[in-house]
């Protein structure tokens, strides 16, 4: 840990995200490959230094993301493998995606059209390149997508004829994989499937690359192993939802988060602790200050609820989270110092602090927490138990 991170860091853990990879792919049909999601800068743990850890697997057919950006991001680091943009991407961008091979979620008409001037621009500068696409289909879920239907195959059908398009994927996205009754999941996956099979039915097209597996489904359905699966929060050692069986593939959660102790001192009986006084000593107390709060993303719901690690012990969050500190409960701690090192996630001595327990105290999303570990917080990244690179922004001016 370098100095400079005294304040807060997280140790993002590369041997994990690796392990999590190859214990996934192990749970799935031989001949099916891996889509790593890494949007959100790999949900908060950064996405460049995960894609080129995993970029070498041969299982892996490639990344997704959300945004035009974070494809350019990736291929600007080096990253060589295909990338899947999962959303609607906006016209400006489209050259550029083009130019880099970035693959499209298309499900609009005038998209089509838009991506074939775009391939013909290109052409005028000597750019000979089609646009590869994956065709995304609206099973259940009724956010983007063409519809499994006579509809549905028409637009296909345009995909194939439109100059300069080359449909590489078609896919669908599970909108209820992660609950223990599949019977919702299932009847997205029968859709899917016999919408697959009508295609080659009707118009003889074998499309390349079908996928419609995620992570829950990567654990509890092997029967949506199609051509790839998307690997997205499983990747990082977290769970779906806690209805989603822990038994079947083992993961490690890759993200820990640590700081310092900066402050300590004795209350008395009766003092107030934190805005609003919503904490008052019932008896002498000694309170830890630690230098973080909801300004780096620990959420400010954890307010009298939440706990972190000292010395491989608990010590209970005192009154509220502020912005950029919160006070804790060291009395039964006396060892406890001024520059101690806290776990705020993570495991110390006998004791664990996952997203998933600080998503129950707070009433968020694990999820969320991840994506909301902001950008003041240094991640140092490990391998082989060793630091391997850190990421900060210091210098962001």
């Amino acid at each position: 840990m370098r100095e400079d991170y005294q304040r807060v860091y997280a140790e993002v853990n590369l041997d994990a995200i690796r392990s999590n990879m190859d214990n996934m792919k192990a749970n799935i049909a031989p001949e099916t490959r891996m889509i790593a999601v890494i949007k959100t800068d790999g949900y908060g743990h950064g996405a460049i230094p995960i894609a080129t850890e995993l970029e070498n697997l041969d299982y892996l057919f490639g990344f997704a993301v959300a945004t035009a950006e974070e494809a350019f991001i990736l291929r600007h680091a080096g990253i060589e493998k295909p990338i899947l943009i999962l959303g609607y991407t906006f016209p400006y961008s489209y050259e550029r995606l083009i130019e880099e091979e970035v693959r499209m979620a298309v499900f609009r008409e005038d998209t089509l059209q838009e991506l074939s001037e775009a391939v013909a621009r290109l052409a005028k500068k000597g750019i000979f390149k089609k646009a590869k696409v994956h065709i995304k289909v609206d099973t259940g879920m009724s956010r983007i997508g063409v519809r499994p239907d006579a509809e549905g195959l028409d637009f296909l059908r345009r995909a194939y004829r439109t100059d300069g398009i080359e449909v590489e994927g078609i896919f669908t996205h599970f909108a209820r994989a992660d609950e223990s009754d599949k019977s919702a999941a299932n009847k997205q996956l029968d859709l899917f499937k016999s919408f697959v099979n009508q295609i080659m039915e009707q118009t003889g097209i074998a499309i390349p690359v079908v996928h419609c597996s995620n992570s829950a489904g990567i654990i509890e359905m092997p029967d949506a192993n199609m051509d790839v699966v998307r690997a997205g929060i499983t990747l990082y050692g977290l769970w779906p939802s806690s209805q989603v069986r822990k038994d079947i593939v083992r993961l490690c959660p890759v993200l820990s988060l640590y700081s310092h102790i900066v402050y300590i001192k004795e209350i008395e009986e009766g003092t107030e602790v934190s805005y609003g006084g919503t904490y008052k000593a019932d008896g002498v107390r000694r309170v830890a200050t630690i230098p973080v709060g909801y300004g780096d993303g620990y959420p400010r719901g954890l307010s009298g609820k939440g706990f972190i690690l000292i010395h491989g012990k608990k010590a209970p969050i005192l009154g509220r989270i502020c912005m950029d500190q919160f006070m804790v409960d060291v009395t039964d701690i006396p060892e406890a110092a001024m520059g101690d090192r806290v776990t705020l996630i993570g495991s110390e001595g006998q004791h664990r602090i996952t997203m998933e327990l600080l998503g129950e105290l707070s009433g968020r999303f694990n999820y969320e927490l991840a994506c909301n570990i902001g950008k003041r917080v240094p991640r140092v990244y490990t391998k082989g138990g060793k630091i391997l690179s850190t990421k900060d922004y210091y210098q962001d001016f």
